[in-house]
């Protein structure tokens, strides 16, 4: 008996970690002071030193039942996409700048290629967000996971200006609340997407017109990365005050995180138009509104609270840098919270 016959290959180890070396350098950023293999990652802060109050944060996630529709699909190059976003995102909306990424995947048996494939979607991620993937880990687990599964996530350090912190705490009635468009369904709310579509692969290789291409393709599209135009709308003058990434709990539980108290966030539902993914969710799975908006983003992936008199410029700076803005609506004084009307 030995490890191998244990059901661990460590060989595949080996060769899982000379597969995604080429993805891994492709986000290198020159303060990463190791390579791929150690036992740990060193990033240098010395660029940094003169900021006032430099600070830390961080963010941690992992892609959730998604993986269930890669696993359906048999596609596995973009969920590390969405491990990267729902971890980067968050440190954007503080007002940080993604620094470094590590990765954890744990599967039932290690299959180098497709593990290879899954870090190509996770540096592709970083390199997106402007991030250095400087370590990770890749644990076979025989007899806790099923062979051909596996489980992703991650972790994110970024950096930034105490005094640049986005907390919500100077938002005041009368600001504006302005919305960048989601690329679909993200990677929340997937439970309830797999009670509502039949989740067998001949129904996700079906056409839909309305959607413009198969139901397999509108779920897995990788969740967006707001890292670029948050960067956009603070080189553009535009103070933020407050941000929130519109994840699991929708509009509901997300947007009422950046108020401070006595602060009502009023969303006019009107103000943009709802993708087609959503409503055929709420059609087919004969879902409530209300439960729609508190477990979707509902095609808004993350929410910007700004003055009235730097509106246009922030719209104009999400605009250049490639995303689509809306005007949502605007904070009033009330009962901290939500309204849609």
């Amino acid at each position: 008996m030995d490890y191998k016959n244990a059901g661990v290959d460590i060989e595949a180890g080996y060769r899982s970690v000379e597969l995604m070396k080429e993805h891994v350098s492709r986000t290198m950023r020159p303060e990463v002071l190791t390579g791929l293999g150690g036992f740990s990652g060193a990033f240098s802060m010395e660029a940094y030193k003169n900021m006032e109050k430099p600070t830390l944060v961080s963010g941690t996630d992992g892609v959730g039942t998604k993986l269930k529709l890669a696993f359906l699909m048999n596609k596995h190059d973009t969920v590390g996409i969405d491990c990267v976003a729902m971890c980067v995102n968050d440190i954007a909306c503080a007002g940080g700048e993604p620094l470094f990424f590590l990765d954890y995947i744990a599967c039932g048996r290690n299959i180098p290629e497709r593990i290879a494939t899954i870090v190509s979607g996770v540096a592709e991620g970083c390199r997106q967000a402007g991030a250095a993937l400087i370590g990770g880990e890749t644990a076979e687990m025989p007899g806790f996971y099923p062979v051909d599964e596996y489980d992703l996530a991650g972790f994110a350090v970024g950096i930034v200006d105490q005094k640049d912190l986005i907390t919500g705490a100077g938002i005041k009635a009368g600001d504006v609340l302005i919305g960048m468009a989601s690329s679909g369904v993200h990677s929340n709310g997937f439970s309830l997407v797999r009670r509502v579509f039949t989740m067998k692969e001949e129904y996700m290789n079906t056409y839909f017109e309305g959607l413009g291409r198969t139901l397999g393709e509108a779920l897995i599209e990788p969740t967006k990365i707001y890292v670029k135009a948050l960067k956009a709308v603070k080189e553009a003058g535009v103070a933020v005050k407050g941000c929130s990434h519109i994840t699991g709990g929708g509009f509901y539980e997300n947007i009422p995180r950046m108020l401070p108290e006595g602060m009502r966030a009023m969303i006019r539902k009107d103000s943009y138009e709802i993708p087609m993914i959503f409503q055929m969710l709420q059609v087919d799975g004969r879902i409530e509104e209300q439960m729609m908006y508190n477990t979707f983003n509902m095609g808004i992936g993350m929410v910007l609270a700004v003055s009235p008199a730097q509106a246009d410029a922030c719209m104009a700076a999400i605009r250049d840098a490639g995303e689509t803005p809306y005007m949502l609506g605007e904070v009033q004084a009330g009962e901290k919270g939500v309204t849609l009307c």
